[in-house]
Parts: structure tokens; sequence; C-alpha cells
């Protein structure tokens, strides 16, 4: 039976307080909180001063909690390829709309409800991934690429043809306070993939060196 079934005055003060407790036991998915407004976001979070600040907390809570459970830590930088000139060719409001439809369509593919994709700059996404096997990160990676594929988005100024993306994943076995320089390796592995070509996923793993480094420092 539908609401319109009841009367309107006994309906309308009853059931949003139905909605309300059972929102309240429903965890809301990553994929939920991103679709309000959609454009608007994509339009101004890459305007915020403080978003580097965001994207720095982010990583050092996850770089704490991993440190805390000798566990490793995934982050992957993600990049639109070719968006300025994208944005050249069919203007700004379908720039917003383009980085929007990705970001949503990474969020709704992370692994984990727990799990955030934010914005980084005009055309980059930073997805932190704390205590993910390396393994899964990858595959996590390749599953996003393949949702931004499906989205079908034109990009007559690509090679591709389409919209794709590129990424640089880094993982590391934290140990200490959070170093600045993991986010660093995570640019560099982004730029290796670009190096390649389009749509490309490059990893870094940084733990093989870490383990010899505290080996020589016990």
């Amino acid at each position: 039976m539908t609401d319109t079934a009841f009367d309107k005055e006994v309906a309308e003060p009853f059931w949003p307080r139905v909605r309300a407790a059972l929102a309240s036991l429903r965890p809301v998915s990553a994929s939920r909180q991103l679709s309000y407004d959609q454009p608007a976001i994509a339009r101004t979070i890459g305007l915020r001063p403080k978003l580097g600040e965001r994207i720095d907390e982010e990583l050092a809570s996850g770089w704490a909690a991993a440190a805390h459970r000798h566990v490793s830590l995934s982050l992957l930088v993600i990049e639109v390829d070719a968006m300025n000139d994208y944005f050249i060719a069919y203007g700004k409001p379908a720039a917003d709309d383009c980085i929007a439809s990705v970001m949503q369509a990474i969020t709704e593919n992370l692994p984990r409800a727990t799990d955030t994709c934010l914005r980084w700059g005009p055309s980059s996404l930073v997805v932190v991934l704390p205590d993910l096997p390396v393994l899964m990160a990858r595959a996590s990676a390749a599953k996003m690429h393949e949702a931004v594929r499906r989205l079908g988005l034109s990009n007559k100024e690509s090679h591709a043809g389409a919209v794709t993306v590129s990424m640089g994943l880094a993982v590391g076995n934290p140990r200490g306070s959070y170093d600045k320089k993991f986010f660093q390796t995570a640019v560099d592995a982004l730029k290796k993939a670009q190096r390649k070509g389009l749509g490309r996923v490059e990893t870094i793993d940084l733990r093989p060196a870490q383990d010899r480094k505290r080996k020589k420092a016990a």
C-alpha cells in the first residue's frame, strides 16, 4: 500500500518519522553521499583552499591506523586524461559534468563503504585505501578504470576518442608519523602511467625498500 492510500493529514506526520527512523539504521553508502548535487560539488570542491588539508588529514589518519595495526596502506592518484583539451573543446560546464561523472563512477566502485574519493585540483582524484592488500588495490583500480570506460563519455581531443583515466598506485607499510613523500610516490606512479599512454595504471611498491631499511636500522 502506498502513502497516497492514507489521508494526507495523517500520513504526512507519520511517514517522515518512519523514514527518518529507518535512515538512522542504514549506513549511507559512499555513492549516495556523492549523489546529491554532484555537478555543484565538482565545480566547487577543487577550488576550496582547505582541500589539500582534507587529503592530508585522510592520509595521515589512514597512515596512523595502518601503522598501529601493522598493515599496508594503498593510495591511488587518478587523473582524467587530456582534460585540458576537453575543457577547450567542450567548455567549462561540460568539463565539470565530465569530472562529476568520473568521480561518481569511481566512488560507486570503491571497495568499501568507508573509503573516500577526494577531488584534487581541476582534473585529479585521490583515493586512500588503508589495510587493503596490494592485489586487491590493483583489482579495485582496474574496476574503477572499467567503470569510467563504461560511462562512454566522448572526447574528440583524445587519441582514445573517449574519456579515460590514468592511475598511480603507491603501496607501503607505514611506521611512525605520516611521511608526506608517500603521496609524491603515488604522483610519480601516475606520471609513469601517463608516459606510457592513455588509461594506464602503474604501481610503486615501497614495502621491499622499507623492509630493507628497517632491517639495517635494527
